[in-house]
């Protein structure tokens, strides 16, 4: 007991990485192949079927194949005009316009959990109404835009004192809420951005001096981290979860330190302190995918982004459930409450994450490209989450996930 006392910071901090995520998602894998798991089965003879419809969706939306990396900037695209490029191309100076893309990526990023089946957005400007991410994202930049983030209440960034007094009201006014449009998890998704004020006016050699802390300031933080203008995916994310970890609910601890989106499996094994325990990490690593083309623009080179893993999250998850390649034990179980903290739904994401590994090298088979040319944030952008985006709209009226999970706004 007590080495296993000691072992646990350490235990703790390898459960902060992608390659933990990645890992532990495989062990889940051959837990489901082997017949071991509670709620799934999974038929690994339906994978080749499910890579083919991911090549189709690819080569319908992306025919010469040039595709950008999944990120949050895909989202901000209404009525056939690029938003978020428009806010940031008003921006001359290259530093100030990284650490508004920073600004904006992580508010939105934070504000990207599941909508629910009846929330809408109508953009005035556009005359676009949009739902689901696309609707969260474009709702954000508008927040976003007319400084409902900023101390000023006017500019187009984010300040820490504005976030940390950001209230459910806020969010409800600027994402157009009311009895008639409900947005699934607002309280969760305010307490998600004042939490960021906090951590960021706590922390301002990270995120700027004391006076004008701001989520931004990451953007230097990161910026002078480069070796030769080079940086790795995995250091960024790195420091989203050592410097916006605070930011999560802590479910989970061990060692004292918080794992944010980490959970309870049983059959999970590791041999130390993490017994038990399956990271996923999702909306930090959605928002380093999402943090890459800013540093990108500003003329840094960011390397191993295949040390990122693919998002456990329901697009993704509903390709490999609505092709066959997992199936429930109990198909009942499709529509009941599914917590995030469920036995079924830890394994579906870890079977998701999993999954994506393996399918992305058929999909880069079928297409005649390599790892290098075709990473896995291109797979997913091209890819597995429009497949299974195309396969819910298929198969279910209101294009929602073949399995209900209860959300509170901090998780999907």
């Amino acid at each position: 007991m007590a080495f296993a006392m000691l072992d646990a910071p350490r235990a703790a901090r390898a459960l902060l990485t992608a390659s933990a995520v990645r890992e532990r998602s495989a062990k889940m894998l051959e837990l489901g192949i082997d017949g071991r798991l509670t709620a799934f089965t999974v038929v690994m003879d339906r994978l080749p079927a499910a890579a083919d419809l991911v090549v189709e969706v690819i080569r319908a939306n992306y025919p010469d194949l040039v595709i950008p990396f999944h990120a949050r900037w895909r989202h901000f695209v209404a009525g056939g005009r690029d938003l978020g490029a428009e806010l940031l191309a008003r921006i001359a100076d290259p530093t100030e316009r990284g650490r508004t893309a920073f600004d904006l990526a992580i508010v939105s990023v934070l504000l990207d959990a599941g909508a629910g089946m009846a929330w809408r957005y109508r953009d005035a400007a556009t005359g676009a109404e949009l739902s689901k991410s696309e609707g969260l994202a474009v709702a954000s930049l508008r927040m976003f835009e007319a400084g409902a983030f900023a101390a000023d209440g006017v500019s187009p960034r984010a300040d820490a004192a504005r976030l940390a007094a950001i209230t459910a009201a806020d969010i409800a006014a600027g994402f157009q809420v009311g009895p008639e449009n409900p947005l699934v998890g607002l309280e969760g998704r305010a307490a998600l951005l004042a939490r960021l004020g906090a951590v960021a006016a706590n922390a301002p050699a990270v995120f700027g001096n004391r006076d004008t802390p701001r989520p931004g300031g990451l953007f230097d933080h990161l910026a002078a981290a480069a070796e030769d203008g080079r940086l790795p995916a995995t250091a960024i994310l790195a420091a989203v979860l050592a410097y916006l970890g605070p930011i999560w609910p802590s479910r989970v601890t061990l060692g004292g330190i918080a794992l944010g989106d980490c959970w309870h499996h049983p059959l999970i094994r590791a041999g130390d302190a993490s017994d038990g325990l399956i990271p996923f990490h999702k909306l930090s690593q959605w928002l380093s995918y999402s943090l890459i083309e800013p540093l990108e623009s500003a003329g840094l080179t960011v390397t191993h982004v295949g040390g990122l893993t693919g998002l456990p999250e329901y697009r993704n998850g509903g390709l490999f459930v609505d092709m066959g390649v997992l199936a429930l034990r109990d198909p009942a179980m499709a529509g009941a409450d599914n917590t995030v903290d469920s036995a079924l739904v830890v394994e579906w994401r870890g079977l998701t994450v999993a999954l994506l590994d393996a399918i992305a090298p058929l999909v880069r088979e079928r297409l005649n490209l390599s790892a290098e040319d075709f990473p896995l944030a291109r797979v997913l952008e091209g890819g597995t989450w429009a497949a299974g985006r195309r396969l819910a709209r298929e198969k279910r009226s209101d294009g929602g996930p073949p399995i209900r999970v209860v959300s509170d706004g901090t998780v999907f």
